[in-house]
C-alpha cells in the first residue's frame, strides 16, 4: 500500500503530493529496516546496552528502547553530524607536526554477568496525616552487591515495556544493581513529587545494611493505591 496521499481533487492515478511528515516517517522506516539488515551493532564502538536494557549512543549520548530505535539514530542528520565532526577532529590531529598514530577504539561489549536471581524488597503505603498525600516506601534488600556499586532506580510509562498491554492507568519504577535481577514495581499513574527540598522525594544506600530505600508522595489526590505488583524482565 503507498503512503503517499493525493491532493483533494487529483484524479486517479494521478502524480498526488505526500505530505512532508508522512514522507519523512516512510523514510526513517526504510532507513530502519535496511540497517537491521546490514549493520553489525557489534562493530559499532558507540553502541551499547545498559543494564537497564536500553541502549545508549556514546557519541550522541542518547537513550534508546530498542536496536531498531538506536539504528534509525545513527543513520539521523544528529549522528551523521557528529561522526563528521569526529572525523574532522581526528584527521586535524593527525596532520599536525607530531605524528599521531591512532589507536584503535574498543568495540562495545555488553556485559554479561551471571545474575543470582531477584533481591528481597518491602513495600509500605504511607499516607500524610497533613496533606492526605499518599506515598510509597519501598525497601530493596542488596546484600551480595557487587563492591563499590550502589543500586539505580528510574521510573517507566506503561508504553515503554513489554511484557503487559500497556494501561495508561499505571507506570513502572524499576530497581537494578548487580549481580542481581532488575525488579519492577507496578504503580498508579499519577504526578510524583519531585521537589528535593520537602523530604517527599528521596532515596538513600546504607552501605552498612546494604538496603536501597526509596520514597515517593503522589501528588494528586484519589482512589486507594493498589498493592505494587512486580514486572518482570521488562526491557
Amino acid at each position: 500500500m503507498s503512503f503517499l496521499q493525493t491532493e483533494r481533487g487529483a484524479k486517479a492515478g494521478g502524480a498526488g503530493v505526500a505530505s512532508s511528515t508522512q514522507a519523512n516517517v516512510d523514510r526513517r522506516e526504510r532507513l530502519r529496516l535496511l540497517a537491521l539488515e546490514t549493520i553489525d551493532l557489534s562493530k559499532d564502538p558507540y553502541f551499547m546496552r545498559n543494564h537497564l536494557g536500553s541502549y545508549e549512543c556514546k557519541l550522541c549520548l542518547t537513550l534508546h528502547n530498542n536496536e531498531g530505535n538506536y539504528l534509525a539514530h545513527t543513520q539521523g542528520k544528529r549522528h551523521q553530524t557528529n561522526l563528521a565532526r569526529r572525523a574532522a577532529r581526528q584527521a586535524k590531529e593527525q596532520s599536525g607536526g607530531n605524528s599521531v598514530i591512532p589507536v584503535p577504539k574498543p568495540k562495545a561489549v555488553v556485559r554479561k554477568t551471571i545474575k543470582i536471581g531477584r533481591p528481597g524488597y518491602k513495600v509500605i503505603k504511607q499516607k500524610d496525616a497533613e496533606s492526605g498525600q499518599k506515598s510509597l516506601l519501598f525497601h530493596i534488600e542488596y546484600p551480595e552487591i557487587e563492591p563499590g556499586s550502589q543500586p539505580r532506580h528510574r521510573f517507566m510509562s506503561a508504553f515503554e515495556q513489554r511484557v503487559e498491554t500497556p494501561d495508561r492507568n499505571y507506570q513502572y519504577v524499576l530497581f537494578a544493581a548487580e549481580p542481581y535481577e532488575t525488579i519492577a514495581f507496578k504503580i498508579p499513574n499519577k504526578e510524583i513529587e519531585r521537589d528535593l527540598s520537602t523530604g517527599k522525594f528521596q532515596w538513600n544506600w546504607d552501605e552498612k545494611k546494604l538496603v536501597f530505600t526509596l520514597q515517593i508522595y503522589f501528588k494528586e489526590e484519589g482512589t486507594a493505591t493498589p498493592p505494587p505488583k512486580r514486572a518482570e524482565d521488562i526491557d
